[in-house]
């Protein structure tokens, strides 16, 4: 009974989630220019310039690194709103409801990481509308996988979440915490022969694991894998395995903690 009523809880959180895009227009749109703003005029420029001379398609490697960061932040900013779902009265059924706080976690993440993959779409038509000689099957390859890069996202913004206690705080803190990943995972530079500072702080960066695994898995096989992949695959999986469950264990307890002492 108890594992049914856990099972309702994740689910109805998570459905929740995924009906609140539908009804939230601007968000279908606004998760779909950073993506668009990057891959069509920084992915181009830097493609124009530097392919001829790097040896491997720079638009292909932009866009794969964009994925990557669209599926990651999305899911981590999504997770943030639970503060402000904590402190509305649909929520706060939730929160007294004999349900575990885990299991609220878990919706959520669920339900964000729905939400965030719908936007896979629009990538997708994205890489189409701008003819990037993309591999179809390794990209079908990476579709389950980058679903996991939603978990791994959500798992980070609720290590971030856990630490607040009012959306205004976190919307002021978070930009923080993402913006200095987009340029320290990779995204729009391979990450080779850095300076030894840049190592030590993109090696400490969650999304570059994701962008390299991801990466990694689309150029296994192919003459560019040495120059545009860090680790292994298998490396970079093990890795994001040990901060998923560090992010999720700590967060959730910061968050349960938190509860209980309001």
């Amino acid at each position: 009974m108890q594992n049914m009523r856990t099972f309702n809880a994740i689910f109805i959180i998570a459905y929740r989630d995924v009906l609140k895009l539908f009804r939230d227009k601007r968000r279908l749109v606004s998760g779909l220019i950073f993506p668009i703003a990057s891959i069509a005029i920084l992915g181009s420029s830097l493609d124009a310039n530097l392919s001829k001379t790097i040896g491997f398609n720079f638009l292909v490697f932009v866009y794969l690194g964009v994925m990557v960061q669209n599926m990651f932040s999305s899911t981590a900013s999504g997770i943030a709103w639970l503060i402000e779902d904590r402190q509305n009265d649909f929520s706060q059924s939730f929160f007294v409801a004999p349900i575990s706080r885990y299991a609220i976690i878990i919706g959520k993440i669920l339900g964000e990481s729905i939400v965030s993959y719908t936007q896979i779409v629009g990538l997708l038509a994205i890489g189409y509308l701008l003819n990037i000689p993309l591999d179809f099957e390794k990209l079908l390859l990476l579709l389950p996988v980058l679903f996991l890069i939603c978990f791994f996202g959500g798992a980070f913004g609720v290590l971030i979440m856990a630490n607040f206690m009012d959306k205004r705080s976190i919307d002021q803190v978070f930009p923080f915490f993402i913006f200095p990943q987009f340029f320290l995972s990779g995204v729009f530079t391979p990450m080779k022969n850095l300076p030894e500072y840049l190592i030590i702080l993109s090696r400490i960066t969650p999304l570059f694991y994701a962008v390299d695994f991801v990466r990694g898995i689309y150029f296994f096989g192919k003459p560019e894998y040495s120059e545009v992949v860090v680790y292994s695959p298998l490396t970079n999986l093990i890795v994001m395995i040990i901060m998923f469950f560090a992010f999720i264990i700590t967060g959730t307890y910061i968050f349960v903690k938190s509860e209980k002492e309001r």
